[in-house]
């Protein structure tokens, strides 16, 4: 039993030890460590919840709720919009709104299509695509269908809120220059920070500045002059739009093809060209040192004259050779007027058919006697 407790000890020891080796390098290096934890459910709606008026309800003030509450009573925030054409700002609100407190339950309440069509305008986005919107991002623990215009205080004790968050610019609407102004001066109001630079406002107004270009996509995409609210006439006219732009990216393409075509075969004349001269170079030096004054051949030419001047001319003597009388004898030839004294040879042998004849000193004597 020992050993078999052991293992699981220090598996589960050094299990231990891995998750502080990961926070320690998240600290260090400010990354998220990869095992994070994810909600697997979108957020339910209010009036799905088992109610809870068995329990006496008493608010939490600004100094307990920022201090911190037991873990079975969190702070109840609440925060309220249209939400149509739901938006990174959206969701940056909710954040802040869920980031008030260190135990927040965040609740959101989505206004009905009749009140905002009333008040505010028409929507992009239907009520239950608002709704479904809401319930999908992942700072919402509660979503309030059908919420009113002007919170009410039956409307705050019944879903128990502490706090509104909203920010704090005056909203004016429905006749008032600010909806929660009662709340500020109930101290139940939680400022938030609006995000600049993206608001439904401004995607709505991007769309209908380029209204014939989405209107020209969805044609292209399959939607009908009917489905889209176009006249017969602008439907044929922006396909002609289409087809007038398709030449024209035909053409331009071409143009860059061209332009790129041009490009290569400028960067490939200039290395020829590159290639040409220095060949050329070198030829030339090649050339030069062959052919020039100073050049291969000329040296070549001058050695091979030397040479045939020296087969031709007859070598001279050199001043330190010895004199002619003090030279040996040829001792098969000898000029007359050399020494005489030498005894005479031997007469040659009689051969049939064949003389022959050798000079000797007594043949030349005689034939000079």
């Amino acid at each position: 039993m020992q050993s078999t407790s052991v293992p699981a000890l220090v598996s589960r020891k050094r299990k231990r030890d891995v998750s502080n080796v990961d926070n320690e390098v998240a600290e260090r290096t400010g990354k998220i460590p990869r095992c994070t934890v994810g909600l697997k459910h979108p957020a339910p709606f209010a009036d799905e919840l088992v109610p809870a008026d068995d329990q006496p309800y008493e608010r939490v003030n600004m100094e307990e709720a920022k201090e911190g509450t037991h873990p079975d009573r969190p702070v109840r925030v609440y925060a309220d919009g249209i939400f149509d054409v739901f938006h990174s700002g959206h969701a940056r609100a909710l954040m802040q709104a869920k980031c008030l407190f260190p135990n927040t339950h965040l609740i959101v309440g989505v206004c009905s299509d009749d009140l905002t069509h009333k008040y505010k305008g028409f929507t992009v986005m239907n009520e239950d695509e608002r709704y479904d919107a809401i319930r999908h991002c992942r700072y919402v623990d509660e979503v309030v269908r059908n919420a009113p215009w002007t919170l009410t205080p039956e409307f705050l004790a019944k879903h128990r809120i502490d706090f509104v968050a909203h920010d704090d610019i005056p909203y004016s609407s429905a006749g008032s220059d600010d909806v929660y102004k009662h709340i500020k001066e109930a101290g139940m109001f939680a400022p938030t920070q609006r995000t600049e630079g993206i608001s439904t406002s401004d995607i709505i107004t991007r769309i209908v500045r380029d209204y014939d270009v989405y209107v020209r996509r969805n044609l292209q995409r399959g939607y009908t002059a009917k489905e889209l609210n176009v006249s017969f006439i602008n439907e044929k006219k922006y396909h002609l739009q289409e087809r007038v732009d398709k030449v024209k990216r035909k053409v331009r393409d071409v143009e860059e093809k061209s332009k790129e075509f041009v490009l290569k075969v400028e960067e490939k004349s200039i290395d020829l060209i590159q290639k040409w001269e220095e060949k050329s170079r070198e030829f030339i030096g090649n050339f030069l040192q062959m052919f020039g004054p100073e050049g291969a051949l000329k040296h070549m030419l001058k050695e091979g004259k030397g040479r045939m001047l020296q087969a031709i001319s007859p070598r001279q003597s050199p001043s330190s050779s010895p004199a002619r009388e003090e030279r040996s004898p040829s001792p098969t030839f000898r000029l007359p007027f050399f020494n005489k004294t030498s005894p005479p040879p031997s007469p040659p042998p009689h051969h049939s058919g064949t003389r022959g004849y050798l000079v000797s000193d007594d043949d030349d004597d005689d034939d000079d006697n």
